[in-house]
């Protein structure tokens, strides 16, 4: 029951997040879906009745400090749901501000960008193929409250046009799918994360291994 997944410990093994692995090239035609990435947390939303629980992808417990994700998740009408997705904060311009988010100081003004749904009511839904989990994502989604949103996505032969735009824009990058494999726990080489290499975010990766 999802209610057992709440533990920070069964957390890991049974919800454990499916990574992107880093591209050259965004892949087309009809097998891919593109999202695009926000500069954020990695977070995974559990709702069990009355119950919030939000983890990060190092299985910290992060639920005290994004109040209003909390809020929304406990307005919708299903009790029981497991979403995957992104702690950001957004500028004026509907950008994700990543260093907002970092500086602790904004983290009443967080949201979820809702990209994945790994269970609902009790049913696990990592064995369906990603178009499918868009659908149920979707639906449970369907009048998300402040808070939560769900993130849009482009079909494979529109993926190269999504990744111009977003480095015209000043994002992360986009990360391209394949629409029907199951959700995979770990690094996945079905997600395929291609980055905006003028991005600060590649700044802080090559800091990090400086």
């Amino acid at each position: 029951m999802l209610a057992d997944y709440t533990h920070i410990p069964a957390m890991r093994s049974t919800f454990e997040l499916c990574l992107p692995t880093v591209a050259k090239m965004v892949p087309t035609g009809p097998d891919y879906l593109h999202e695009i990435k926000s500069d954020g947390y990695r977070l995974l939303c559990i709702r069990d009745h009355g119950r919030v629980r939000l983890i990060t992808r190092g299985g910290n417990d992060w639920t005290k400090r994004f109040p209003w994700i909390v809020e929304a998740a406990l307005k919708n009408r299903t009790k029981k749901f497991a979403i995957d997705g992104e702690a950001v904060v957004l500028g004026a311009d509907r950008v994700s501000d990543f260093n907002a988010l970092h500086s602790w100081k904004h983290d009443q003004e967080v949201q979820l960008y809702a990209f994945n749904v790994l269970a609902v009511d009790g049913d696990h839904l990592r064995g369906l193929p990603l178009h499918l989990r868009k659908t149920n994502l979707q639906r449970l989604l369907a009048r998300p409250p402040d808070g939560i949103f769900v993130a849009p996505f482009e079909a494979g032969e529109f993926g190269p046009e999504l990744f111009r735009k977003a480095c015209e824009f000043g994002i992360e990058g986009i990360v391209s799918k394949r629409r029907d494999r199951p959700y995979q726990a770990g690094r996945s080489r079905h997600w395929m994360k291609v980055k905006n290499r003028t991005h600060p975010a590649m700044t802080r990766v090559m800091e990090a291994f400086a």
